[in-house]
């Protein structure tokens, strides 16, 4: 088993040997990129285990908050936190870059539970986690606060594809055009799959940033964790926006493929930030486009709080 962190120094990159931006195409009727596709046969016969721990969301809608907050509430506040960034804590499963794989990572994780982190749509996810009846959960994000914090992301990860500028941005973020695919896809898809499976648990970006210790509550109810009020206390003042952007552990600075200089990686963390966005024409288009593809009336997402 390779030492805690070693991983992390297979995700520095010279500039000069920096990732190449990929281009988008498609695959399996999702637009992917190959960062997330080449290792697609290992990843696919993936074994989990009945205690791992699957987050999933669309990109940027809040897998780094969550993923933090269920390794302070399963591990504490430990040495770990202070020298292992938390992609490795938490690693990115379909990610291969080089010599950089998510799956090894995870499966030389050595917590138990292991948590792991998944960008995927729900139909590319390993069956075994099905099989082996995990606990999932899946965190959604407004339509227009997603695209603006992916627009931005894009901008300063250079193993994403190059965003060009924001009005061509939201017309490809509304045609699914960019990595892992339609947004009304992934969360529509995820949403169906709670109604089937019972260990899924679907919360939102917005009741989070609402009522983080509501939040909380409920994740512990889900994962059957018993916390006392104090602990959930620490839990929630620990990961709280501001404390996290300043965490090298949990910022991302660590990762050599990210351009700070473009934009931070955690940005604002705000509901309604798309306002300072989306012009009004922009954002009526948007409002049309999304009626006619979000038709379940049981899935109700808030652009403001």
């Amino acid at each position: 088993m390779p030492r805690e962190g070693a991983a992390a120094d297979s995700m520095s990159f010279h500039q000069d040997k920096l990732p190449s931006r990929p281009e988008i195409f498609d695959f399996h009727g999702v637009s992917m990129t190959h960062y997330f596709t080449d290792n697609w046969e290992n990843i696919q016969n993936f074994q989990a285990r009945p205690d791992d721990i699957l987050i999933a969301t669309y990109p940027k809608a809040g897998t780094t908050w969550v993923s933090y907050i269920l390794d302070l509430l399963y591990f504490g506040q430990t040495e770990r936190q202070e020298v292992v960034p938390i992609y490795d804590r938490v690693p990115f499963l379909e990610i291969i870059i080089s010599s950089y794989s998510g799956k090894d990572l995870v499966d030389n994780l050595p917590t138990s539970p292991r948590l792991i982190k998944t960008h995927f749509p729900v139909q590319f996810v390993p069956k075994s986690f099905w099989e082996q009846n995990c606990r999932i959960i899946y965190v959604a994000r407004n339509a227009k606060d997603n695209a603006v914090s992916y627009f931005h992301f894009d901008r300063m990860n250079n193993i994403q594809p190059e965003p060009g500028d924001w009005t061509d941005y939201v017309h490809r973020f509304m045609g699914g055009k960019v990595a892992f695919g339609s947004w009304y896809d992934h969360v529509n898809g995820w949403w169906k799959k709670k109604q089937t499976h019972s260990k899924l648990h679907y919360m939102f970006y917005e009741d989070l940033v609402e009522d983080t210790g509501r939040e909380i509550d409920k994740l512990c109810c889900f994962l059957g964790l018993s916390r006392s009020d104090e602990e959930k206390k620490r839990v929630t003042d620990g990961v709280h926006f501001d404390n996290m952007k300043k965490d090298n552990m949990a910022n991302y600075s660590t990762n050599s493929i990210m351009d700070f200089k473009i934009s931070p990686f955690m940005r604002k963390g705000k509901v309604g930030d798309w306002k300072n966005h989306f012009s009004e024409a922009q954002s009526e288009q948007f409002d049309e486009d999304y009626e006619k593809k979000m038709t379940d009336v049981t899935l109700q997402f808030r652009s403001e709080i």
